[in-house]
């Protein structure tokens, strides 16, 4: 269950989709339970060309896609995990120039969404000036770029000021490729989509090999799901069943558990045949939901759905509350977060597991009296994870919570990728992945 979302269920009745992926994709079908094929071939990273890089002009594909309160970046996560890679090629003599978009903006160049704040942000972390081109394509861009030293950095302005970028224009393509020779994309977190600066690159500039950000998402995320160690759970939290069916669908044949949490557990409640009150609810993935749990039977799966909930009389965080047994929820309440048996029964759950994948909050943890559930179960996670579990954080809302509860440093993995760590998951196919050059 997350802010923006439910908002938007109280008080318009719309139901938004994820912005990881698009509802329409996750419409009820006939062949429920089939999962698209995966094949992540061995692909070179930039430690394979060390030897290559000095004198060469690199473009680097970052995600620097970093929440911002006008200028102010309030969570640098995105930036700090890029360093790694910068500082390597600095090293080896490159001369390095980092691409990113932010935001999105609608018409050309917008000031709000202008890369300034990202390339200080950048410069403090690395120690040393990154020069901020006015554009990302150009005469001005080659110039800085041309007249750029060995172990210099630049950053070229947003890519999304340009239509093209989404749109993999290949004239575009050539503007932004034309002044380097070597390709790193190090953004897992647009990996999935086939862009300009993600994929087209990879058309010019050879070779385009990963970054080291980029390798250890695809190592734990994929890692996990072909061969991670048994038990292994899957938690699925957020707000719709529509936005997730896919990825539970593809988790099921891979974990021996799953914790269901977060907005969606209302639609399997009523699955289930209890009333929910006033809760989330996809009417529309109720059979759906059915079809999951009977999945789970057929495989021999365990599915957790929490055992009692937290409800209140109105979305806010003054509401009045309550703790109810999950199939005791009363008309014109809602529940909003699970309760301390639910979370009791995941520590349970998860104490046996080597592997584990989170993906989604267990409530609306953005209010104070509804944070309990989900920042359960990351402290579940974190004992889990000292005692020698892999644990996996994927998805903005996860990682939210963790950087919050203050136990992120003690996870495995927390994923910069929101929609790339779900089609992962699901098993597709990562266009920015597969671009890149084979090892030989």
């Amino acid at each position: 269950i997350t802010l923006d979302r439910i908002k938007m269920k109280v008080f318009s009745s719309a139901l938004l989709a994820i912005a990881a992926s698009s509802a329409s994709a996750f419409a009820p079908s006939q062949t429920f339970g089939a999962r698209a094929p995966t094949e992540l071939e061995a692909k070179k990273s930039i430690s394979d060309i060390a030897d290559t890089l000095k004198g060469k002009r690199v473009l680097v594909r970052c995600d620097v896609n970093v929440p911002l309160d006008g200028k102010t970046i309030s969570d640098d996560t995105r930036i700090r995990m890029s360093i790694p890679t910068i500082q390597f090629l600095q090293e080896k003599g490159a001369i390095v120039t980092v691409c990113s978009h932010l935001g999105r903006p609608k018409d050309g160049p917008e000031d709000k969404f202008s890369l300034g704040p990202c390339a200080e942000r950048m410069a403090e972390l690395l120690g040393n000036d990154v020069t901020l081109a006015p554009d990302c394509i150009g005469d001005e861009v080659a110039k800085i770029v041309a007249d750029a030293k060995e172990g210099d950095v630049i950053m070229l302005e947003n890519t999304r000021f340009y239509k093209e970028e989404e749109k993999n224009e290949e004239e575009f393509v050539k503007k932004l490729a034309a002044p380097f020779d070597i390709f790193v994309n190090d953004a897992f977190g647009t990996a999935h989509r086939a862009h300009a600066s993600t994929e087209g690159v990879t058309k010019f500039l050879s070779p385009a090999v990963s970054g080291f950000l980029l390798a250890k998402e695809l190592k734990y995320l994929d890692g996990a799901v072909t061969g991670g160690e048994k038990p292994m759970a899957a938690i699925v939290g957020g707000s719709k069943v529509s936005s997730k069916i896919t990825v539970l669908d593809a988790l099921l044949d891979k974990c021996d558990k799953i914790i269901i949490g977060g907005g969606m557990v209302f639609t399997f409640l009523k699955a289930k045949g209890y009333n929910v009150g006033t809760s989330l609810v996809e009417d529309d993935f109720v059979e759906t939901a059915k079809e999951v749990m009977a999945k789970a039977e057929r495989l021999g799966k365990t599915i957790l759905l929490p055992s009692d909930i937290v409800i209140a009389d109105a979305f806010s965080p003054d509401a009045n509350t309550q703790i109810v047994a999950a199939d005791a929820i009363p008309d014109g309440w809602m529940g909003l977060d699970n309760g301390p048996d639910a979370t009791a029964a995941q520590k349970e759950f998860l104490s046996d597991c080597k592997t584990v994948i989170m993906n989604g909050p267990m409530g609306v943890f953005e209010f104070e009296k509804f944070n309990k559930g989900t920042f359960g179960i990351v402290d579940i996670l974190a004992d889990i994870t000292d005692g020698g579990a892999i644990t996996i954080i994927g998805g903005g809302d996860s990682v939210a919570a963790c950087e919050q509860s203050g136990k992120a440093s003690r996870m495995s993995h927390i994923s910069t990728g929101g929609g790339a760590s779900l089609e992962l998951l699901e098993g597709k196919i990562l266009p920015g992945v597969a671009a890149l050059a084979e090892q030989d």
